[in-house]
């Protein structure tokens, strides 16, 4: 089962390939050294042997890395297609990024400094910055998005379970960028949609509330 969000399996397996083929070639690489240290050792009198001109030998060391630099390539693009590509149904929230927090607002008006959505549905965040570079980093979900002012980016994910996940900032923004934490919190829909109304009633009351004010 995907816990956290529908990009985990993707990255996860684009990781662990990786990782993979580093651990072998590191084996491979650790072995042979050791092997051929021991055998041409010049106590026992072995000298190796300079090769050269060997066709199948260079197109081999040639053919292999490029192989394998394509398949971590192709995991890669896959993982990106896929984060850059949102349902046309998927909801969305205006996430701006500021020394040092985070605001979401929805297609209504609220505002929140936690990002509240609903389980199973796809949400897309829309990125952007009020002054310097930020990155909007969720650990758990897997991905992150780079914030920038002047430039709208955007990211899309479709959380998997009920929950609390934490949002960081993971690109140094200042003397308190490490304090630039939020929250990601998965309601289930109902509870979503009765949060989302009692904070547009609040926002309608705190509206009505000035205005009173400002005419007196």
């Amino acid at each position: 089962m995907i816990y956290g969000s529908n990009h985990i399996d993707l990255v996860n397996d684009a990781f662990w390939f990786i990782t993979g083929i580093s651990a072998l070639l590191l084996f491979v690489i650790t072995f042979l050294m050791i092997y051929f240290v021991f055998k041409y050792n010049r106590k026992k009198g072995k000298k190796a042997v300079n090769i050269e001109g060997n066709t199948k030998l260079e197109i081999l060391w040639t053919v292999i890395p490029v192989i394998l630099v394509m398949a971590m390539f192709w995991y890669g693009w896959i993982g990106y297609r896929d984060l850059k590509n949102p349902p046309k149904d998927a909801m969305i929230v205006k996430v701006t990024a500021q020394m040092w927090k985070w605001t979401f607002e929805y297609d209504n008006g609220v505002k929140a400094d936690s990002l509240y959505v609903p389980v199973n549905r796809a949400i897309q965040v829309n990125l952007h910055s009020l002054d310097v570079n930020h990155s909007f980093f969720i650990p758990a979900f897997r991905f992150k998005r780079d914030v920038l002012p002047n430039k709208n980016n955007s990211i899309w994910f479709l959380p998997a379970n009920v929950g609390k996940f934490d949002i960081a900032c993971a690109e140094y923004c200042g003397l308190s960028h490490s304090a630039m934490y939020s929250k990601v919190i998965v309601l289930p829909q109902q509870e979503f949609d009765n949060w989302l109304k009692t904070e547009l009633v609040k926002k309608n009351a705190s509206v009505t509330q000035s205005s009173a004010v400002n005419r007196k």
